[in-house]
C-alpha cells in the first residue's frame, strides 16, 4: 500500500496458492472490483477488499492452471474494465538482459524506454527503465491518475532494468517514471530513452513509437566522404527565419523544409548543421543543455516532422549534421541528476562530475551503462532519422580532467596524468561502433587543443573522428583580419601559421555560432575600416577561407553579413537583403560554393599536402599571400588575397604552366559591391617567378581574393 514492495509481480496479478489459485490487484479509489474471465467475458468472482486497504483479492478453489483474465472495476462515477498488468510475462528476453548488463547492446533504444506493442494478443506499452539502485519503480500517467502504487515494476536484477507491460496506453500518452530511490525519496523523472517529450516548461514524457531505420544512400556517403565538398551552412532552427506576423513564432520542421532547405541549396552549401535538436528545457542553451537525447525537441513539431526534415533534405540533395553533447547534461531535477538517488549517469565526485564553466553534470563514461545510452544514442540519430552525421559538442572538456579547473579541483587518473581516459574510449567505442554499423555517416570534432589524431583511425591509435573544426584556424585569422590593414605586416603569420599544420588532420574551417556570441560581435563588425572597407574586407577572408585547404563552415547570417551579433530570441535581419552590399556578399559566398563544388582542386585533396603549393607566404610588406589547390588530375586553382586597401598592378607570380588564365573568383568585383578591379583573360609569360618558368602580371585589387584557372581547364 506505501509503494515499498521490492517485487510486486511477485503479490499482484494471479499465482497459484494452495488448493487453487489466486488474484490479487491493488486498486486505489475503486469502490469494488470483479475478476473477468477473459475467454468468455463472464464474471469468474468478486473480489473482496482487504479490510482497510485499497488491496482486492479473490482464491480460486479448485483451479489448477493460469487463464487470462481482465479486471472490471467500479469507480463510483464509472465502471471500467481493463486488462490486469500484472499478469503478463517479461519484457526483456535473456539476450537482451545480458547484452544491457555487459554493457555492448548496441541499440539500446529498442528495448529501453516506453514502445507500442501487443503482448498475448492485448494492445499496450511496454516500458523499461536502468534504476539499479532504486528501491521501488513506477510508471505513472494519465492512465493510471499518476498514482505509482498502480503500476510498479519488475526489477531484472542481473542487469538493474525495471520492466512492465501496461495494457491499454497508447502512442500520445504522457507519463513519468516514478521511483522511490536509494534513500526512500520519491523522485519523478522523465524517461531518459522518451522518444518525445512534452514542449517546456512541462516536462512529461510522451508514448511514441520507435522510427523506422533509414538506409544510407550511397550518394549520400559518398557526399561526405574525405574527398567531397563539403560546405556547411550551421543553423539555429528557433531563430533562423520567425513568423513576424504570428508574434515572432518559431517555425516547424515541416516549414523549415520548405524554406531553409531551399535556402541551402540556393546558396550552394552540401549540408546543414544544426544546433542540437535534442530536448531541452532552457531556450538559452540553444540546445547545448539537453534533457531528453532521444526526443527531438517539441518546439518544432514531432518526431515524424523532423524525420520528414531530414527527408527533404536528402531529396534536395543536402545532408544533415547534428550538433551532439555528450560530454554534460544540467541539472534539472526531472532528469538524469542523480536519478536513483545515486550518481549512476554522473561521476559522484564533483571534481570529476561537475562543469564548472556551465554548471553542468559530467557523463561517467567510466561505466558500461552510460557509455551504452551515449553510443546508442548516437547510432539512434544515424539510423532512426538518417542524418548524414554528428558534431560533438566540446571534445576538449571530455578529453582532459583539468578542463577549466584549477589546481586541487581535480582528479588525476589512473596513471597520475590529466587525460580522461574514460572519456577517450567511450568516443573511440563510439566512432568504431558508427564505422561499422552506419558507414557512410561521419562525426566531427569540436576539439580546441593539439591533442593528436583526433580524426585518425582507432586501430592507429587515433580518436576514430572523420573530421576536427579547426578551431587554431580560426582563431589566428579572425585576429588578423581585425587588425588594421596597415599593422597585418607584422601579423603575416597568423594566416600561415595553419599549413604548418594543415594536414595533420582531416579539418573543417569553422566560422561557427560561437564567434558571433558573448559581446564579440558579428563578422562584418568584426573586420576594420570604414563601411566600404568592412565588407570588402569580408569578402576577401571569405574568399581566402573558400581556397584554404578544409571543408567549410559559416553560421546563419554570416552569408549576407549580419551586422549584429546573433540573437538566439529573434529572427535574422533578412531585411538587410534590401541593401546592394549585403547581397553582394550573400551572392560571392553562393559563387564562392558554387565555384568550391565545381572545380575537384578546391576540396579532392583537403588532407593531403599534395594538394597544396605556396607560391607567395612571405610578402609580410604588401600583406599578400597566394597558393595553388591541385586535384588528383594535377588541375589546379591559383589563390591570391591582397588584405590591403591598395591596389597592386602588375604583381608578379610563378604559375606552373604556360597557357591563358581566367578569373573565376574576384571578390572585388563590382556585382558583389567591390571597385570592379580586376584581370580578365590573362595569357601567361615566359618570366620565371616563385620557381616557375611562367607568371602572370597580376592585378590586385584592393582587400580581394581571386582564383584563377587555365582557361583550358575542363574540371
Amino acid at each position: 500500500m506505501s509503494g515499498d514492495h521490492a517485487d510486486p509481480f511477485s503479490v499482484l496479478g494471479m499465482h497459484r496458492a494452495p488448493g487453487g489459485l489466486v488474484v490479487r490487484a491493488l486498486l486505489p479509489g475503486a469502490v469494488s472490483a470483479a475478476l473477468i474471465d477473459a475467454r468468455d467475458g463472464s464474471e469468474a468472482a468478486a473480489m473482496p477488499r482487504l479490510p482497510g486497504t485499497d488491496l482486492f483479492a479473490i482464491h480460486l478453489p479448485h483451479r489448477r492452471e493460469p487463464f487470462p483474465y481482465r479486471l472490471r472495476m467500479d469507480w463510483g462515477s464509472q465502471v471500467q474494465e481493463m486488462e490486469d498488468a500484472y499478469r503478463f510475462p517479461p519484457l526483456l528476453g535473456e539476450m537482451d538482459v545480458w547484452l544491457l548488463a555487459e554493457g555492448t547492446h548496441r541499440r539500446p533504444f529498442e528495448v529501453l524506454g516506453a514502445h507500442p506493442r501487443v503482448m498475448e494478443g492485448v494492445t499496450g506499452v511496454g516500458f523499461a527503465v536502468w534504476a539499479p539502485n532504486a528501491r521501488r519503480v513506477s510508471i505513472v500517467g494519465g492512465f493510471n491518475n499518476w498514482d505509482g502504487r498502480r503500476h510498479m515494476m519488475r526489477l531484472r536484477r542481473e542487469c538493474g532494468v525495471w520492466e512492465i507491460f501496461i495494457p491499454h496506453v497508447q502512442p500520445g500518452d504522457l507519463y513519468k517514471i516514478e521511483l522511490k530511490d536509494a534513500h526512500g525519496a520519491v523522485r519523478l523523472k522523465s524517461d531518459p530513452y522518451a522518444l518525445r517529450a512534452e514542449l517546456r516548461p512541462q516536462t512529461a514524457s510522451i508514448v511514441h513509437r520507435l522510427p523506422p531505420a533509414s538506409p544510407m544512400p550511397a550518394q549520400r556517403r559518398e557526399a561526405n566522404g574525405i574527398g567531397a565538398p563539403v560546405s556547411i551552412y550551421e543553423v539555429h532552427l528557433g531563430s533562423w527565419r520567425r513568423r513576424v506576423e504570428k508574434g515572432g513564432r518559431w517555425l516547424g520542421y515541416r516549414e523549415l523544409a520548405d524554406e531553409l532547405i531551399p535556402y541551402v541549396r540556393e546558396m550552394g552549401f552540401t549540408h546543414v548543421e544544426l544546433l542540437p535538436v535534442s530536448e531541452h528545457p532552457f531556450d538559452g542553451s540553444w540546445g547545448y543543455q539537453p534533457t531528453g537525447l532521444f526526443a527531438p525537441t517539441a518546439r518544432f513539431g514531432t518526431p515524424e516532422d523532423f524525420r520528414h526534415f531530414v527527408d527533404a533534405a536528402h531529396a534536395a540533395g543536402i545532408g544533415v549534421l547534428l550538433d551532439w553533447v555528450p560530454g554534460h547534461f544540467p541539472e534539472d531535477e526531472h532528469a538524469l541528476a542523480r536519478f536513483d538517488g545515486t550518481c549512476l549517469y554522473e561521476y559522484a565526485d564533483l571534481r570529476e562530475g561537475f562543469h564548472p564553466d556551465w554548471n553542468t553534470l559530467i557523463y561517467n563514461t567510466g561505466r558500461t551503462e552510460v557509455r551504452n545510452f551515449l553510443v546508442g544514442n548516437a547510432l539512434y540519430w544515424l539510423e532512426r532519422f538518417g542524418v548524414d552525421g554528428l558534431r560533438v559538442d566540446a571534445v576538449a572538456s571530455m578529453l582532459y580532467r583539468d578542463y577549466s579547473r584549477k589546481q586541487g579541483e581535480w582528479i588525476p587518473n589512473v596513471h597520475g596524468g590529466r587525460e580522461n581516459l574514460e572519456a577517450i574510449a567511450f568516443l573511440q567505442e563510439m566512432n568504431t561502433v558508427i564505422g561499422a554499423l552506419r558507414p557512410g555517416a561521419v562525426t566531427m570534432a569540436e576539439e580546441s587543443t593539439s591533442y593528436p589524431g583526433v580524426s585518425r583511425p582507432v586501430h592507429e591509435g587515433g580518436l576514430g573522428f572523420h573530421y576536427k573544426w579547426n578551431m587554431g584556424w580560426m582563431n589566428d585569422t579572425l585576429r588578423y583580419m581585425q587588425k588594421d590593414p596597415v599593422h597585418r605586416r607584422h601579423h603575416h603569420h597568423q594566416m600561415t601559421f595553419g599549413l604548418v599544420y594543415a594536414f595533420s588532420e582531416n579539418f573543417v574551417l569553422p566560422l561557427s555560432h560561437d564567434e558571433v556570441v558573448h559581446g564579440k560581435g558579428s563578422l562584418l563588425g568584426r573586420m576594420p575600416g570604414d563601411d566600404w572597407q568592412r565588407f570588402a574586407n569580408l569578402r576577401a577572408y571569405y574568399g581566402f577561407m573558400w581556397g584554404h585547404p578544409g571543408k567549410k563552415l559559416l553560421f546563419m547570417g554570416g552569408e549576407f553579413a549580419q551586422r549584429d551579433e546573433w540573437n538566439a530570441e529573434r529572427s535574422l535581419d533578412w531585411h538587410l537583403l534590401e541593401q546592394a552590399p549585403h547581397r553582394g556578399v550573400q551572392r560571392l559566398v553562393r559563387d564562392l560554393n558554387a565555384v568550391y563544388r565545381h572545380f575537384g582542386a578546391l576540396h579532392q585533396r583537403d588532407a593531403s599536402p599534395q594538394g597544396f603549393d605556396w607560391l607567395v607566404q612571405d610578402d609580410a610588406e604588401n600583406s599578400v599571400f597566394a597558393f595553388l589547390r591541385r586535384n588528383e588530375r594535377e588541375e589546379f586553382v591559383l589563390v591570391v588575397s591582397n588584405f590591403t586597401p591598395v591596389p597592386r598592378h602588375g604583381y608578379r607570380i610563378g604559375v606552373p604552366v604556360a597557357g591563358r588564365y581566367r578569373e573565376i573568383i574576384n571578390t572585388d568585383q563590382s556585382v558583389y559591391g567591390g571597385s570592379g578591379l580586376g584581370n580578365g583573360l590573362l595569357e601567361a609569360e615566359p618570366v620565371a617567378s616563385h620557381g616557375r618558368a611562367y607568371s602572370l602580371g597580376l592585378t590586385l585589387p584592393p582587400l580581394s581574393t581571386l582564383m584563377l584557372v587555365l582557361a583550358e581547364q575542363d574540371d
